[in-house]
């Protein structure tokens, strides 16, 4: 499967690199979903497009077991500075998590098996905004299931490049692969008045900093200290006058676990935090906004894209990653069906490319590991679907 992937290399940087200068925000990746239909009806796939808005389905096979492979195709509201001849020419917008790379190695791995015979269906999963959420707050994974994207399916894998490891390498993880993540949206209340007399007003100011330490001591001093849990606070937007105490404070955040219990713990505290604004004399208003839930690797499923990597790159390829509190909508998938995520190594050797930043790039050396190790995996799981 390696060799395979490596004679479609050419091909896939084409891909990429075309998705890379036509980034689109989250639901709205007409063009990109439009030259994903296209190259999956080229392969001989049967092609669904606008599934969960704008995403693409597309099968190869036929009956049962079915196995779905998904991959992201949104890019960031992050402007370009790479000078390279395939820069984004849509003025701040970028592809700066690799979405692009996601999306050339998913065609590739359908090109690929398209000239396999498959004992069972692929199902290839062209997803949305994974990066964010529409007017109602949901991202393009539960948009797709909604859309009946996951209907019978047996076992769903994906991956996502990592520009912290060496070009090649796999990090897979048994269990935790990505915390769960929810937002809230806090107001501290309080009375305006003149900065000289702040005897006569309740300062929200003043509030905050001690609803601010509050959130800040909920991990450390509320939590059991193994439950990993991470709260951060992101925005903060109150008064607009040097010599005006405000009427409010207003801050948001987010609000990373792994498990359900430290979740429902974490908003208790938040609430709890909020509370002092009434000790103080003031008053809060608060919104928690639930978000993607934990992704969390089936064992059977990491065993089998082990056992691939292990034989088609050699052991020495593959690592447990270290653990992070980062957050991936492929949970919604894989609450459908078991399932893992691992992560493919692409830095730039000697130039770490962080993601979410205005230089990040990919080697593209990865592109033909990462179908490599789909198109293996999908076909092992059609012949002994022992998930």
């Amino acid at each position: 499967m390696l060799e395979k992937a490596r004679s479609l290399h050419t091909q896939m940087i084409t891909w990429r690199r075309d998705f890379h200068m036509h980034p689109e925000l989250g639901f709205h990746e007409e063009r990109t979903a439009a030259k994903v239909a296209e190259i999956l009806k080229a392969c001989g796939c049967r092609v669904r497009s606008g599934v969960g808005k704008t995403g693409v389905v597309a099968e190869l096979g036929e009956g049962k077991p079915i196995i779905a492979i998904r991959a992201d195709m949104d890019a960031l509201p992050v402007p370009e500075a790479n000078d390279v001849p395939y820069k984004s020419l849509n003025e701040g917008l970028m592809h700066a998590c690799g979405h692009d790379a996601h999306t050339a190695m998913l065609l590739g791995t359908a090109a690929l098996l398209s000239k396999e015979k498959l004992p069972g269906t692929v199902r290839f999963l062209f997803q949305p905004s994974e990066e964010m959420e529409d007017e109602e707050g949901i991202s393009g994974a539960p948009r797709m299931v909604a859309d009946g994207a996951m209907q019978d399916v047996d076992c769903v894998i994906a991956l996502h490049v990592y520009s912290g490891t060496e070009t090649g390498m796999i990090e897979l993880s048994h269990g935790n692969s990505a915390a769960g993540v929810d937002t809230f949206y806090g107001k501290v209340i309080g009375q305006g008045g003149h900065g000289s007399t702040p005897h006569k007003v309740i300062d929200p100011i003043f509030i905050s900093g001690h609803v601010i330490l509050a959130l800040h001591s909920i991990v450390g001093r509320r939590l059991w200290p193994f439950d990993p849990a991470v709260i951060s606070i992101g925005s903060i937007q109150g008064g607009h006058i040097d010599n005006v105490i405000p009427e409010s404070v207003e801050m948001s955040g987010t609000i990373r676990y792994l498990e359900e219990d430290v979740q429902q713990q974490l908003h208790s505290e938040i609430e709890r935090a909020f509370e002092l604004a009434k000790t103080l004399g003031g008053d809060y208003e608060l919104k928690i906004q639930i978000g993607y839930p934990p992704m969390k690797n089936n064992p059977k499923v990491a065993d089998l894209i082990a056992a691939v990597v292990e034989d088609i790159l050699g052991p020495e390829r593959l690592q447990v990653p270290r653990p992070e509190m980062g957050a991936e909508d492929f949970g919604f998938f894989m609450q459908k069906a078991p399932g893992a995520m691992f992560y493919l190594g692409c830095r730039i050797e000697g130039d770490e490319r962080r993601h979410h930043d205005p230089r990040f790039d990919v080697d593209e050396e990865c592109l033909p590991v990462g179908v490599a190790v789909f198109a293996e995996t999908v076909m092992r799981f059609l012949s002994n679907p022992q998930i």
